[in-house]
């Protein structure tokens, strides 16, 4: 289950260097799967869709941080927790994302192709 931060973000930044992943951006800020991955090159996601890994995105929000669902493992084989939970100041400011249900056994998978590939 990928999680997704709310509009009740209030932009205070505590969230976003704590990522294994470099999944969360500052509102308007373009992104790519490469940062802060070893994915380099046409690469094919999990969910089938092909795109290349260093090809600059556009943002998933103008407005509050946001995480990008297709690098986001819940902090699994890194933390214990997850860590932008931890330090996330806003109760309930970050969910988990009611599009990406997924189980701890796809979540590490996902953390193996994001840094082992």
């Amino acid at each position: 289950m990928a999680l997704s931060i709310t509009e009740t973000c209030i932009n205070c930044a505590a969230c976003e260097p704590e990522c294994p992943n470099q999944a969360i951006y500052e509102p308007g800020m373009e992104w790519s799967m490469a940062e802060g991955t070893s994915l380099e090159g046409t690469v094919t996601l999990m969910n089938g869709e092909e795109v290349d890994a260093d090809e600059m995105q556009e943002p998933l929000s103008d407005d509050f941080y946001f995480i990008v669902p297709d690098k986001c493992t819940e902090c699994k084989g890194f933390h214990d927790e997850e860590q932008c939970l931890a330090f996330c100041p806003v109760p309930e400011c970050i969910i988990v994302h009611p599009e990406h249900d997924e189980t701890e056994d796809a979540l590490l998978e996902r953390q193996t192709f994001l840094h082992e590939a």
